[in-house]
């Protein structure tokens, strides 16, 4: 039996397991030690020790518990309803009210967590209650905190980004500012099209009536004001060179507590909680990443990387055609497959077939995250509906209409970036 074949055969056990239920650790671990087996037997499984200890001894990926954690100890200590309260004074007078708050504060909170759970979890819990009270369109207001919880994994940090770049050796400093400017632009976006449709059918957004008075505004600035200072902090830290990713989230993670413990309730139940969390999330997303280790040493034992890319290459596609094939490929994926899930299976094999193609590894790993974003809003297992669904009490129909008209958005700034890579290129370029 051929390695290609093989590799097929793991593959579709791979989603027979995925869909049978289990755990995507197993699922991965799974079919990646019967395709060792396949190649040599058990002395395939000799270098498991060495591959174990260096998939783990990472510097990178120690700041991927640090942003979780910063993230957790915000959450729980209520200063998603500060970041919340804050904004949705300054955005009051864009048509679509509240609805523009969801995504600005999505959008805020995502340069803080790296997580798009986190922030679709807590900025939804907050919003979706007022929403409702007030009569906002349903749909349109699940659909905005299930798309704007999506720009967790684009804004930096991003835990999505820093997994990729393990697995590529890519610079994790120049993928979070190459998410920068596609993140702001996709939140203009969102928050255009609600503008859009308030203007079209006022129906769906009540005017929010809000006394702009100096003692207002300057509460909601004291209200997003830390955050602003967290995010320049971590943001400047990377992009001057002043610091690493792994740095800027140890010395984030301060002065989140700090923040907490001065503008929000940070006690120990919180504080406790907080760490409960972040052990639960790390150690989910750490195990995924050991087991597509796992998978990888399988790939790389068998040679098959060699095959795929000469495989590739051997249909002649042109550059356009190769992008259509990986949206093809991501669509259907995101369709079934989580969003690590994603990464850890695919990019061992195509990150070979990028150099064939003359493709920046900074540029694909922002259209990669792009990707994942839609799968986390696709049916039938975009987890980011589940997040919103399961804080209201609304139809998972009416979530997956709303967001809809999101996830064109996303096919929009797509093809921007396939015509225009400089909108992810020009910061990572001229960092220092």
């Amino acid at each position: 039996m051929s390695p290609s074949l093989q590799l097929i055969i793991s593959f579709v056990i791979f989603l027979t397991l995925l869909g049978a239920g289990m755990l995507v650790p197993f699922a991965i671990v799974v079919p990646a030690a019967i395709y060792l087996y396949m190649q040599d037997g058990f002395h395939a499984f000799n270098s498991l020790g060495l591959v174990s200890w260096g998939s783990m001894d990472s510097f990178t990926l120690s700041s991927i518990p640090l942003f979780i954690l910063m993230a957790e100890v915000l959450q729980k200590s209520g200063l998603s309803f500060r970041i919340y309260r804050g904004l949705s004074v300054l955005v009051a007078r864009i048509p679509g009210g509240l609805l523009q708050t969801n995504i600005a504060g999505c959008a805020i909170f995502s340069s803080i967590s790296g997580s798009s759970i986190a922030t679709a979890a807590s900025i939804g819990s907050v919003a979706l209650p007022q929403l409702t009270q007030r009569n906002y369109d349903r749909r349109l207001s699940a659909g905005s905190l299930a798309a704007g919880g999506t720009l967790g994994i684009l804004i930096p940090p991003s835990i999505a980004m820093i997994v990729y770049g393990t697995f590529t050796e890519t610079s994790v400093a120049k993928l979070f500012m190459a998410g920068v400017l596609p993140g702001l632009l996709l939140t203009a976006m969102f928050m255009g099209y609600i503008a859009f449709q308030v203007l079209l059918r006022p129906s769906l957004a009540p005017t929010e009536v809000v006394a702009q008075n100096v003692k207002t505004i300057l509460g909601a600035v004291v209200d997003v004001v830390p955050f602003a200072v967290l995010i320049a902090f971590i943001f400047g830290s990377i992009y001057t060179g002043f610091a690493t990713p792994t740095e800027a989230a140890a010395v984030g993670c301060v002065f989140g507590f700090v923040i907490c413990a001065i503008w929000g309730d940070l006690s120990w139940s919180s504080l406790s909680a907080a760490m409960r969390g972040t052990i639960e999330i790390v150690g989910n997303i750490l195990f995924i990443v050991y087991a597509a280790f796992i998978y990888s040493y399988a790939i790389s034992f068998a040679g098959i990387g060699d095959d795929v890319t000469a495989f590739v290459v051997g249909l002649h596609l042109s550059k356009l055609e190769f992008f259509v094939a990986l949206f093809l490929l991501y669509t259907l994926l995101g369709c079934l497959v989580e969003s690590l899930g994603m990464i850890v299976i695919t990019v061992p094999l195509l990150y070979p077939v990028l150099a064939k193609y003359g493709i920046d590894p900074i540029w694909f790993g922002v259209v990669l995250v792009i990707f994942i974003e839609m799968g986390q809003i696709s049916p039938p297992i975009g987890i980011n509906l589940f997040v919103i669904q399961s804080i209201w009490d609304g139809e998972l129909g009416d979530v997956v209409i709303g967001t809809i008209p999101f996830h064109l958005l996303m096919f929009l700034l797509l093809g921007l970036l396939v015509l225009w890579p400089e909108l992810a290129l020009f910061l990572p370029t001229r960092m220092s």
